[in-house]
């Protein structure tokens, strides 16, 4: 027998249990709601998306119990993940954000972690685009270009090189994203730099020399120049004061 056949014939049986029980799934509607207000930043989210997933009508995706609501959560964010990109968020940022909580999502070992996960995830997206709906909406142009950068901050980057990505004239995107994010390119990439250094500085133990290459930073006392600059501190003054102090909190904020 096919498996399409064997398909078939189970979704029968399955749609006749489901029929002589009276159980319903949520409608589309209802589904997608949840969804729509991740995407437009608004809280109700939270406490929509709490009652249906955690409902009678939840979807069963397998005999146990566990497996079931952790198959729905991998479902529930590669929807919340999708949404928020067509609604402005970085697709890098949204993508990677979805494999950091589906890989959270497979060490959880109840029923209870997994809806605590949850709901930190609908808050974490929600929050994200609460707070990207306050920042000016960008035109496709200079997002693609934003997006292109946060993908390649680990190699040289030129207004050059991404005109030519993005098939615009050098003299038209350097105007346009000046206009439209209020700093040039070049600023841009140099806040990115610094933004994932301090990220790398404070959840890793890369050192500062391997940070200031992988970064494209020209040389080590580059980077501390250019990281002084934009927080006050340099590199090793500013893991002192945050790397121990986010892990003492790890579990805490997970």
């Amino acid at each position: 027998m096919s498996v399409n056949r064997k398909i078939a014939e189970a979704l029968e049986k399955l749609t006749f249990e489901h029929r002589e029980v009276d159980y319903h799934h949520h409608t589309y509607e209802e589904d997608m709601g949840q969804y729509e207000l991740v995407k437009r930043g608004d809280m109700k989210a939270l406490e929509v998306g709490r009652r249906m997933f955690e409902g009678p009508t939840t979807g069963s995706l397998s005999d146990d119990k566990l497996k079931n609501y952790q198959y729905l959560f991998v479902a529930s964010i590669t929807l919340a993940c999708r949404f928020c990109i067509e609604g402005g968020m970085g697709a890098e940022e949204a993508f990677n954000l979805s494999d950091l909580y589906i890989r959270q999502v497979d060490k959880c070992r109840s029923v209870e972690e997994v809806f605590e996960l949850r709901n930190a995830m609908m808050k974490d997206y929600t929050t994200r685009m609460q707070r990207l709906s306050r920042e000016a909406v960008y035109s496709r142009q200079v997002l693609r270009c934003m997006d292109y950068i946060d993908k390649h901050l680990q190699q040289p980057l030129t207004v050059k090189m991404l005109a030519e990505e993005l098939e615009l004239s050098e003299s038209y995107l350097s105007i346009l994203f000046k206009r439209e994010t209020g700093v040039a390119v070049s600023e841009y990439i140099r806040r990115k730099r610094v933004d994932t250094a301090r990220r790398l500085l404070e959840y890793t133990e890369f050192s500062c020399v391997e940070i200031a290459e992988y970064l494209c930073f020209s040389s080590d006392s580059h980077f501390s120049r250019v990281f002084r600059e934009y927080t006050g501190q340099s590199p090793k003054e500013y893991r002192k004061q945050n790397y121990q102090s986010h892990w003492s909190n790890t579990s805490e904020n997970v």
